[in-house]
């Protein structure tokens, strides 16, 4: 296992009828903007109970917050938190809005050049300072909720964007707050959920046993509880297991000590970007592909995952490796994703755009190795047609 650090501070409130404990958890005097999505959170009442919650604060609201948040609609929020002296932030949504809230947060106290902030990749944005945010999770995802890292859309590309200021002060989780996701949504976080644990898993052994274990009983719980959660929308237990393996998939306990491999998430970043997919589904569609073409690179995990995951003890340790990406492939499938990039209306010409704005973003030499090239990356494209 490699020497690492470990550090999250987020207060996570858990479960259902937590909403009404919001007024506890920020300041009596601060002046609040709450941040959403496209209007979902107030057609189905949420954002009327949060701001009831809030009680005598003043409040400002900032909605519009799109799926892949942009950086033009997240600035107008940094100029009314300017302009109107706003001390804290509060995030109504998924991990878009959650995403855009820590972007926010920083860049509210960043006098110029706020696009330059989008430009440090992995490593943490050089600032000293960040308004405190706190989240109220209603879509079950990204992990955002209980981590410093974002994705920022910002002229047709996405960016990583990372803070260990962006933590959360806290984040609820109500699985009542989720009951109104349509089925589509459901399955993406699954998937989405399902590859944040897969690309910090399977690389290569470092002998991590606890991260092995940890990651391992993620993806059994998605694997259970993702597709009852989809098919029942009365299942409490059901979601709550759903709603904490996304959580747990990334806050940063099943990563430490261990190599991981981004490469499924910078290939759907661009294809998301490109033709607008589903982020979650960009990641189901790329990952039976990438697992096929990194077999060799990957054989040993991708057999502990076939074994402990799929359990399946039966065959040679190829057939084994190669039921474990069937069966995960068909796991996908059976929440209605079609694993298919020509089902989007993406054909060759699309991948060779792919391909092209990867290179612009200097996406040359992925995976956990770094060895994984353009020319590799075309051939998974190519394949997942």
């Amino acid at each position: 296992m490699k020497n690492f650090d470990y550090y999250n501070p987020t207060h996570i409130v858990f479960g259902q009828d937590r909403l009404s404990e919001l007024d506890k958890l920020i300041p009596a005097n601060a002046k609040v903007m709450v941040l959403f999505g496209s209007g979902s959170v107030k057609r189905y009442g949420t954002l009327d109970k949060v701001i009831s919650q809030l009680g005598e604060r003043d409040v400002v609201e900032f909605g519009g917050i799109e799926p892949n948040p942009q950086f033009d609609t997240l600035m107008k929020a940094v100029e009314i938190v300017k302009a109107q002296q706003v001390d804290f932030l509060l995030a109504v949504g998924g991990g878009s809005v959650m995403d855009g809230t820590k972007f926010v947060a920083i860049a509210a106290l960043v006098d110029s050049n706020h696009s330059d902030l989008l430009l440090h990749g992995f490593g943490p944005v050089p600032v000293d300072s960040a308004i405190p945010l706190g989240c109220v999770a209603t879509l079950p995802a990204t992990g955002s909720e209980m981590n410093s890292g974002a994705v920022i859309s910002y002229k047709n590309q996405k960016y990583p964007f990372m803070s260990p200021l962006n933590f959360p002060k806290f984040s609820i989780l109500d699985p009542d707050l989720t009951l109104t996701l349509p089925k589509e949504q459901i399955a993406n976080g699954v998937a989405d959920a399902f590859v944040h644990v897969f690309e910090q898993y399977v690389t290569y052994p470092v002998d991590a046993k606890i991260q092995d274990r940890f990651s391992e009983g993620v993806l059994q719980t998605l694997i259970e509880d993702g597709p009852v959660t989809f098919n029942d929308n009365d299942n409490m237990a059901a979601r709550k297991n759903f709603i904490w393996s996304a959580t747990s998939a990334l806050n940063g306990i099943i990563g430490v000590g261990v190599p991981q491999d981004w490469t499924a998430h910078m290939i759907g970043h661009e294809l998301t970007a490109t033709f607008d997919i589903a982020h979650g589904r960009t990641l189901a569609i790329i990952l039976p592909s990438l697992m096929r073409e990194r077999k060799t690179q990957k054989r040993a995990k991708l057999l502990q995952f076939a074994e402990r995951v799929w359990n399946i003890s039966e065959g040679t340790d190829d057939q084994k490796i190669d039921n474990a990406i069937d069966k995960t492939e068909a796991f996908f499938n059976s929440l209605e994703i079609v694993t298919k990039l020509s089902h989007y209306g993406v054909d060759e010409a699309g991948i060779d755009t792919v391909i092209e704005k990867m290179e612009k973003m200097k996406l040359t030499h992925l995976s956990e190795t770094g060895d994984l090239t353009l020319n590799i990356v075309r051939k998974i494209l190519i394949a997942a047609l």
